[in-house]
């Protein structure tokens, strides 16, 4: 019995030692081969993975001119145990005298890189970034104390640097990555860079490249003793691809110029393409503001004016449209049969109701007229018979079906929202108002043509921005489709196609219609030199806040048209006196490579209409 007892006990302990040792063996084997972390801290006390960081693509304009570029820069970094485990204490002291630096930066600098909140990726073994940015003068003083410094070394990495000060809200800045951005792609770590803004931005996984790395051996002091197994290990970083982008830099330079003193923008493009030439917005800022070590302060500056230059306002601003808004409605009201290009309407100027005209023409007046004399009583009578063809019915639900037909159209030139297959990332939608707006303001039955006739003239709840109001532009130059604006010179590009509801027989008489805008209307007096056609639409857009605002669109030749513009000037007045010029300058130095109205450029250019515009080139 007593054995039977002990033979049990026996089989049990010997059970209970098997399950131990499996236990331990399984733990190690997690350890050891499936969690490979303990094995990369062993590692790390004798090893240095130290990052190789590519040289970021290269930016050209469509010409081929290098717009930005890279140089060299230098980082500090340091290894916290190795300045504290040295024989002899870290002379601070001569660490902050080398580096022009106090010791109350130091410490605090300190304290961010051991705070793991905001310095995840702390370890007293790895190498962390001091000081960034820094160029050779920053950093000689510092190479001639280094050998009495433990723990602190000197890398080299690249900083954008531009060709000209021009196109910032275009190309956008490199800036350090925050704790999201390293969250969200394992590509960054801590104090590495990325595209903030811009084509810097959307095009930031091309540009970046590929990191490299070099393991290196560190001897029981911390000591760097070369390459861990000769180099067999290192890996070469891949440079960022090159990237080429539409705008033409000459187009460019000359719409920032022209836009000095002024708030505004200027947009250009291609309507055959949908390539953008030009995206200029006032005020600006030479783009090497914001490099180097100077960012942070320049970007509050600039983030503090109160004329909002880090808004890009050909794409983001949004305005009521004004009489550039006629061509659209043109098409739209022969779309949807209120008028023909003969139907006639009588215009008594200034004493016109319910909306009186602006300028001096006869009457009556058809389609043609109206566009070349911006006749509003035209407009109004218009968009009031298309909406109301079919009368009222019951309920209003004829009506409101025919004002839905309207906003459909509209929105068919992509007014009222955003270029969602587009590589411009910042951007607003505009507003094209929709049934719901009305019914929630006046209710299904209290409103009609009447309620909302401001529209008719492109005033009223329809906004638009610049980049959409160029794009119409282009979509009339094409008669009738649109390739999405874009930034990149890539051929994938022309199959982003798009067709407006309105048919293609409408354009031509729209587009007669603008050619006499240029000949005998408002911005006759603009027309392009050298016998080169143009067609064009003046708007004068009413401000609640200010003076008028100056618009207009075009595009030029008008057989076959090679560039469609859109130029806004705020609070300027009538936009054949400021808005026209500057399309029409643009227009000609993109044809045939130079401004010939010498004394007209220079008017424009050095007029200030808005004091408070500091000028940051």
């Amino acid at each position: 019995m007593i054995n039977d007892d002990l033979y049990r006990r026996h089989h049990v302990v010997q059970a209970i030692a098997i399950i131990v040792v499996v236990v331990f063996i399984v733990r190690l084997f997690g350890l050891q081969v499936i969690d490979k972390s303990y094995r990369d801290k062993s590692e790390n006390i004798s090893l240095v993975n130290q990052t190789i960081y590519p040289p970021r693509g290269l930016i050209y304009d469509r010409n081929g001119d290098l717009l930005v570029f890279n140089q060299p820069i230098f980082e500090v970094m340091l290894v916290v145990r190795d300045m504290t485990n040295a024989k002899e204490p870290f002379d601070t002291l001569a660490f902050c005298r080398s580096m022009s630096i106090d010791r109350d930066y130091f410490e605090r600098r300190m304290s961010e890189i051991r705070d793991r909140s905001k310095n995840p990726g702390y370890s007293q073994y790895r190498p962390q970034v001091f000081m960034t940015q820094l160029n050779s003068i920053d950093i000689a003083p510092l190479q001639q104390e280094l050998y009495k410094l433990p723990g602190i070394s000197i890398r080299q990495r690249t900083l954008r640097d531009y060709t000209y000060p021009a196109a910032a809200q275009v190309l956008g800045s490199i800036g350090e990555v925050n704790q999201r951005d390293i969250e969200n792609d394992s590509y960054y770590q801590s104090g590495d860079y990325s595209g903030r803004d811009g084509i810097e931005r959307t095009y930031e996984t091309i540009l970046r490249g590929i990191k490299g790395k070099e393991v290196l051996m560190r001897d029981i002091r911390g000591c760097i003793q070369g390459h861990y197994k000769n180099g067999e290990l290192d890996e070469q970083p891949i440079a960022g691809e090159n990237l080429t982008i539409t705008i033409d830099i000459q187009l460019q330079l000359l719409a920032e110029e022209l836009l000095q003193g002024k708030v505004g923008s200027a947009v250009a493009i291609e309507p055959s393409t949908g390539e953008i030439l030009a995206l200029a917005s006032n005020p600006t800022w030479n783009p090497s503001l914001l490099i180097g070590r100077q960012r942070s302060a320049n970007y509050r500056e600039l983030l503090n004016d109160k004329t909002k230059p880090l808004m890009n306002r050909a794409t983001q601003a949004q305005y009521s449209p004004g009489s550039t808004f006629k061509t659209l409605q043109s098409l739209v009201c022969l779309q949807e049969g209120g008028i023909t290009p003969q139907t006639l309407y009588p215009c008594s100027g200034k004493g016109s109701s319910p909306i009186k005209c602006t300028h001096h023409h006869g009457s009556p007046v058809n389609l043609i007229n109206a566009i070349e004399q911006s006749c509003n009583p035209y407009y109004w009578q218009a968009f009031r018979d298309m909406l109301e063809k079919e009368g009222y019915g019951k309920d209003n639900e004829k009506f409101r079906a025919r004002y839905q037909l309207w906003v459909d159209d509209m929105m068919s030139f992509n007014l009222g929202r955003k270029f969602e297959d587009s590589d411009i990332s910042e951007q607003s939608k505009g507003s094209v108002p929709q049934v719901a707006l009305y019914d929630k303001i006046y209710g299904k039955t209290g409103w009609r043509a009447m309620t909302i006739r401001s529209n008719s003239i492109g005033q009223g709840e329809v906004l638009v921005t610049p980049l959409q109001l160029c794009n119409a532009a282009a979509t009339i130059a094409n008669e009738g489709y649109f390739i999405t604006p874009h930034l990149c010179k890539s051929d994938t590009f022309l199959t982003h196609r798009h067709e407006t509801a309105v048919e293609q027989r409408y354009f031509p008489i729209v587009k007669q219609g603008m050619a006499r805008v240029m000949t005998n209307g408002t911005g006759r007096h603009y027309a392009l030199p050298d016998s080169i056609t143009s067609a064009g639409k003046t708007g004068t857009v009413q401000n609640s806040r200010g003076r008028d605002h100056a618009i207009f669109i075009g595009f030029a030749p008008v057989d076959n048209p090679k560039i469609a513009v859109a130029v806004v000037v705020e609070n300027a007045g009538f936009g054949a006196t400021w808005a026209a010029p500057i399309a029409s300058m643009m227009m000609e130095q993109y044809l045939t490579g130079e401004v010939t109205r010498k004394d007209l450029r220079q008017r424009i250019s050095s007029t200030v209409l808005n004091p408070n515009v500091i000028n940051r080139k």
